[in-house]
């Protein structure tokens, strides 16, 4: 009896001595509360064309906006035309990583075509699912760019991208303000839904050009996600 109650002790103890910060598997999104607001279609791979674009500097407000160096490794959530893939590829260099991931497969061909002609190695390509970005490492940086209106169940997929962000990561979103049906989210809406997951806004700032504006997010602290069915989705 005694024998037993010490093992069952030693088990104890072990179990309690287990790191608190050890990030759970990735959830499926039926675990999630759906979003209390009209999601986006997904019309295009391109959200306006690259001379406008180049012309904005969007590419080079959000490397500042994000502090993107050399040998970072960064993560383009819904990639599509590869726009800012493209760009983000010299910018971190032979040793960066660049993850370029869509969920449309047809997307991530026309770009596979693309990097394989510029010569990119290091823009890896990844594709993911509606409530999972599934990328094969941890980050530095994420950005979504005027896609996040789109995404299906933002908790979901806000939740199991927490997983592959590294302690001092940070996640940028361009977008429009604007009601997400017209492809666009407001930035307070956007805030509420990134908080409900356990991340917190560092920087919000207005981009030059007619861009609209970037949202710097740092991840949730180790241990802090909330359980997927804790989380009570913000009206839009």
């Amino acid at each position: 009896m005694k024998a037993g109650l010490l093992a069952l002790a030693a088990l104890a103890l072990s179990a309690c001595s287990q790191p608190t910060d050890a990030q759970p598997p990735p959830a499926a999104s039926q675990a999630f509360p759906k979003p209390d607001r009209p999601v986006a279609d997904i019309v295009s791979p391109v959200w306006s064309s690259g001379p406008d674009r180049d012309k904005a500097d969007e590419s080079g407000q959000l490397v500042r906006g994000l502090g993107i160096t050399a040998g970072m490794s960064v993560a383009d959530i819904g990639a599509g035309s590869g726009y800012h893939t493209i760009r983000l590829s010299p910018v971190v260099g032979p040793s960066g990583r660049v993850y370029a991931q869509d969920i449309m497969p047809d997307y991530l061909a026309d770009l596979r075509t693309e990097v394989e002609r510029r010569g990119l190695a290091n823009v890896e390509l990844v594709v993911g699912a509606p409530d999972d970005p599934k990328l094969p490492a941890p980050v530095d940086r994420a950005v979504l760019v005027h896609m996040y209106h789109e995404v299906e169940n933002p908790y979901a997929l806000l939740w199991n991208l927490a997983g592959s962000l590294k302690p001092d990561a940070r996640v940028g979103v361009i977008d429009l303000d604007r009601p997400t049906p017209r492809h666009g989210t407001p930035p307070a809406l956007l805030q509420c839904e990134f908080e409900a997951v356990g991340y917190r806004q560092v920087d919000l700032v207005t981009l030059s050009g007619g861009g609209g504006y970037l949202a710097v997010f740092a991840p949730p602290a180790p241990g802090r996600r909330p359980a997927p069915g804790a989380i009570r989705p913000c009206r839009a």
